[in-house]
């Protein structure tokens, strides 16, 4: 289903707008300001993560207790259509905990943004209205990400789009971008309702219908204010979920928990290297290092576009100790390179360091030919030579020889 996207405005334009419209009464759904609860893992300590305990526990202050205690909305029974919809959300209780339980590293990750912006918690569950938190891509005009960013408000927000890197599927940096946009937007507006009119149906629209029929009081809990069916259903799927989330025992469902180890972290990268050594370094395949880090639209990692990658908490360490060994064996391998005049060993023949003789290496998922020569200090040419390959393609659990004798 096509949806109406955000389409904020030029600020002169905004600044006009604001001007006409008074400023709106506070009403029920503006709740106070909204801390982030004590013990909440902060958004800074994602770029500084401690390696994982040998036994991974549950993360402290459970995502769901401090989502409830966040949400600033009405809850379940405000509305017979919020209900109807998380029944419909929840009526195979078995798939919906299996989505929910994919899911939950990235909407444990949004919370933590959402905390640090003091947005409202039923906003963590936005991405489940709109993608089911998947790094949706965009085409041509498009949406794209799993906040459905259309490329006119990422331009606004000052999101890099282009063949090489689209910031809508960064998760970190879109979710930061649209937490901004969403606590604006409620400074602007008074009512949360009403930011998430403004965030399907655009601003200009919201503050047009507030001009003309004024703020919409606390009950209904859904708005009477004529906009599109779309529009209003994209709340009530909003609640809905936050629904869920108050009474999963209503629904028969049991909320899932996520451990330390599963927990996303940013992992700060100061150098390029090809998606599958990356994913190597980390231990992981490399369709899923690149379902975390969607915004390198090519196969190379480049901290020119984007100067840290997500992973799970548990591969995070393993990543940085990975990357630290390759540059220091990089570094090794620079030593060996021949004084100006000394003669140059033929690239075709000889390594640049010498692996044992007859030494193998059994080729893991993610592997190229290009990162096993050189982590192992020899050529392309020469692996293809001594395992008989006319190409650079790879099996994993295959064994090769990395070294002629």
């Amino acid at each position: 289903m096509t949806m109406r996207r955000l389409r904020p405005l030029p600020l002169a334009l905004t600044g006009l707008l604001a001007a006409c419209v008074s400023a709106p009464p506070k009403s029920p759904h503006s709740a106070p300001d909204i801390a982030p609860p004590q013990g909440t893992p902060q958004v800074g300590d994602i770029d500084h993560p401690v390696a994982p305990a040998a036994v991974a526990a549950p993360v402290a202050n459970n995502v769901w207790d401090r989502l409830r205690n966040s949400f600033a909305m009405d809850d379940c029974d405000a509305d017979p259509a919020i209900v109807d919809a998380a029944r419909k959300f929840t009526s195979n209780p078995q798939r919906f905990q299996e989505q929910l339980n994919d899911v939950l590293p990235h909407l444990v990750y949004v919370e933590q943004i959402a905390a640090k912006h003091q947005v409202a918690g039923e906003f963590v569950l936005l991405p489940w209205v709109e993608s089911h938190y998947r790094p949706v891509p965009g085409h041509k005009n498009n949406p794209a990400g799993m906040w459905q960013i259309m490329p006119a408000t990422a331009r606004a927000l000052g999101m890099r789009m282009d063949k090489r890197y689209d910031g809508r599927l960064d998760a970190s940096q879109a979710t930061d971008k649209i937490m901004a946009l969403l606590r604006r937007y409620h400074d602007d507006l008074g009512d949360w309702r009403m930011v998430d009119y403004a965030y399907n149906a655009g601003e200009f629209s919201v503050r047009n219908l507030i001009g003309k029929y004024g703020m919409p009081p606390a009950d209904p809990a859904i708005p009477r204010m004529p906009v599109k069916r779309i529009t209003r259903e994209h709340l009530v799927k909003l609640l809905a979920m936050a629904c869920v989330v108050r009474e999963p025992d209503r629904f028969q469902v049991s909320l899932p928990t996520l451990t330390s180890d599963q927990r996303l972290v940013k992992v700060e990268v100061d150098k390029a290297m090809p998606m599958a050594q990356a994913a190597s370094h980390a231990g992981m395949s490399v369709s899923d290092f690149k379902f975390l880090n969607p915004g390198f639209r090519s196969d190379t990692i480049d901290p020119n576009l984007a100067s840290y990658l997500l992973l799970p908490s548990g591969k995070a360490e393993q990543f940085r100790q990975t990357a630290t060994q390759s540059a220091t064996a990089s570094l090794a391998d620079m030593s060996l390179v021949p004084a100006e005049g000394a003669p140059l060993a033929a690239a075709d023949d000889q390594p640049a360091r010498s692996a044992s003789k007859g030494a193998t290496y059994k080729v893991k998922s993610g592997d190229t030919l290009s990162a096993i020569a050189r982590q192992h200090g020899v050529t392309i040419k020469q692996l293809q030579r001594w395992n008989h390959l006319s190409g650079a393609r790879l099996k994993p659990g295959q064994t090769i020889a990395i070294n002629g004798g």
